[in-house]
């Protein structure tokens, strides 16, 4: 359950200038700031957020002050008291007042996002659906909402309700057009090449992870799992990206930042929270460059025609393509049209217009519904265009 203070913020420059662990005063909205990067802003979120040029993050993750409206102590059945969210920063006189409050965050945090940028924010049900009609009444587009369930929660020791074994998160687009940033292979492969569902995983921050203060307790009563940053940042952040948290509290969100080569903001008005996050954060270790591989955006690869593959030898004329199944075969033209008869049709033109026409579909994706033969093995043709790219990026990379 979140909840750390003010802002963060993030630009589209892709590379950092500054030290990762630096801490700056509020930034002056009298001059025209360069975007601060890799530093936690100490202050309100809210003015921070506006102090910061519009439009300059690329994404956000927010772990707003959840109102829990806990009320008295909770102990365990052994008398034990339990640690729970009873810190000042949660506490708001009414739903009205709450709601005021993260009016305010949401509508700086969105002036700050770039157009195709994404804001994540994570709560329970005591907050995210107040936070879900304000996205919605800002202009955000909602795009997903993430069940984070925790493999190890904390049991319920009162016996009057279900446990509690999960947070929400939401994520949004800036707005309806914007054209964001999805990772699908990226998640896909990071799950056995199975598409990643919307229900993740995850065990609570525990053990070693668990930042202590001086008096070894808790730093923080709601740090969470650097592996679900890390999950939230391969989705929807590429290398030299800039994430902001506007509630950044002991830093996980930079840290994890940090470490794969993101810059970040991180805004916290807490001195105790932001005393931990700057030593912290002094220890990570990014992950080398050639070592933070990602697989590329497919609307981000070099085009290639299917004629190109003709023209390079790698697909002549006159060869046959067929199907899967090797039951529809094609043969190719020497102008990257294909021919492909049926038992009733005869059908030309390019490989997707024909594949749809065979299967009688709206549409088709000829480079994965076509396949060449290489010996005894049969290979969509894609396996093709994806050779002309690599050399095309080879070319690239030594200009």
């Amino acid at each position: 359950m979140p909840v750390k203070n003010p802002v963060k913020k993030s630009v589209k420059a892709k590379k950092s200038t500054e030290k990762s662990t630096g801490l700056s005063p509020r930034l002056s909205t009298e001059s025209s700031p360069k975007l601060p990067q890799n530093v936690i802003l100490k202050g309100d979120c809210v003015e921070n957020m506006r102090s910061l040029p519009k439009g300059s993050v690329d994404m956000i993750f927010a772990d707003p002050p959840y109102n829990m409206q806990l009320r008295g102590d909770l102990h365990r059945p052994d008398n034990s008291k339990v640690d729970a969210v009873d810190d000042h920063w949660d506490q708001f006189a009414s739903f009205e007042t709450y709601d005021t409050f993260t009016r305010e965050w949401l509508s700086a945090a969105r002036d700050v996002l770039s157009d195709d940028g994404t804001i994540w924010v994570i709560g329970s049900y005591h907050n995210i659906y107040r936070v879900g009609a304000i996205l919605q009444e800002l202009g955000y587009w909602i795009l997903n909402d993430i069940v984070w369930r925790k493999s190890n929660p904390m049991p319920n020791f009162r016996g009057r309700r279900f446990t509690n074994a999960h947070e929400t998160m939401i994520w949004a687009a800036k707005s309806e057009k914007s054209k964001y940033r999805f990772n699908y292979d990226t998640m896909k492969t990071l799950n056995d090449d199975i598409q990643m569902r919307s229900d993740w995983t995850i065990p609570i921050c525990s053990g070693g992870e668990r930042l202590k203060d001086e008096n070894g307790e808790k730093g923080h009563t709601t740090q969470k799992p650097e592996a679900l940053l890390y999950r939230v940042l391969m989705a929807s952040t590429q290398a030299g990206d800039t994430v902001l948290d506007p509630f950044f509290g002991t830093g996980t969100t930079g840290a994890v930042a940090k470490k794969l080569g993101r810059n970040w903001i991180g805004l916290e008005r807490e001195d105790s929270y932001i005393k931990l996050a700057t030593e912290r954060i002094k220890k990570v270790t990014p992950i080398a460059e050639n070592e933070l591989l990602t697989q590329t955006l497919k609307r981000e690869e070099p085009r290639v025609p299917f004629g190109w593959l003709i023209e390079r030898g790698l697909i002549k004329p006159g060869a046959v393509l067929t199907d899967s199944q090797n039951r529809i075969e094609a043969k190719v033209g020497a102008d990257g049209s294909v021919i492909a008869k049926t038992e009733i049709n005869q059908y030309r033109g390019s490989i997707h217009k024909v594949g749809a026409a065979i299967q009688d579909a709206p549409s088709c994706n000829g480079w994965t519904y076509w396949h060449y033969r290489d010996g005894k093995n049969s290979f969509p043709i894609d396996r093709l265009r994806q050779r002309v790219r690599d050399e095309m990026n080879a070319q690239t990379s030594l200009q």
